[in-house]
């Protein structure tokens, strides 16, 4: 697997080294096999979960929903936040991050906040992908592998937002948690995403 040079600053960074930055022990801009594993770790048991609640009721479900999550993750989720984030500016046709790896960059890199609408369908989709399943749990009365999954889903989010979002620079993204002041430090060594975002608040 390609990721992206760790002792060089990101493509969208003016300095031309990682020393002495001021955001880079809050912010995780590089990324490794590691981490995207870490990632999968966390995100698996949820879609087994759900999975095996689906397969319960019929396995021809499982159909669609793998059809959604495809193209929610490989397709929509791309245009409608990644494509804000600055790893979509790094060379490459596919984007290395830890959430999408592989991901296509069919879309044009748009640099600023989302707008109201992509935040709609960004969380839409979420609601969707993680609410599939719980149709066929309830129906089925798997009420036991329901309570898990609620807490697993619920557990993934959290150990996201609290580890993952508190270091992301897609400051677009409505999960970010990313303090101001080092927003503003990343800010400082990216000067085209800054007047994006001072263009389109």
């Amino acid at each position: 697997m390609i990721f992206i040079d760790p002792h060089k600053p990101i493509a969208t960074c003016v300095a031309e080294t990682c020393d002495n930055c001021p955001a880079q022990k809050a912010l995780h801009c590089h990324f490794s096999l590691k981490d995207l594993v870490h990632f999968y770790s966390i995100a698996a048991p949820t879609f087994l979960l759900g999975g095996a609640g689906i397969y319960h009721i019929s396995g021809w479900w499982l159909i669609p929903w793998l059809i959604i999550i495809i193209a929610y993750f490989g397709f929509i989720e791309i245009r409608v936040m990644c494509s804000h984030c600055p790893h979509y500016a790094e060379k490459g046709s596919t984007l290395q991050c830890w959430a999408n790896y592989g991901s296509p960059k069919i879309w044009s890199y748009r640099p600023g906040p989302m707008k109201v609408w992509e935040k709609v369908v960004f969380l839409m989709g979420f609601a969707l992908i993680w609410g599939f399943p719980l149709f066929f749990l309830i129906l089925g009365k798997q009420l036991f592998l329901l309570v898990v999954y609620l807490l697993t889903v619920t557990g993934f989010f959290m150990t996201v937002r609290m580890f993952l979002c508190s270091q992301c620079f897609n400051f677009a993204c409505p999960l970010n948690a990313v303090k101001d002041e080092v927003r503003t430090a990343f800010f400082e060594r990216n000067s085209e995403i800054a007047k994006a975002w001072l263009r389109d608040i």
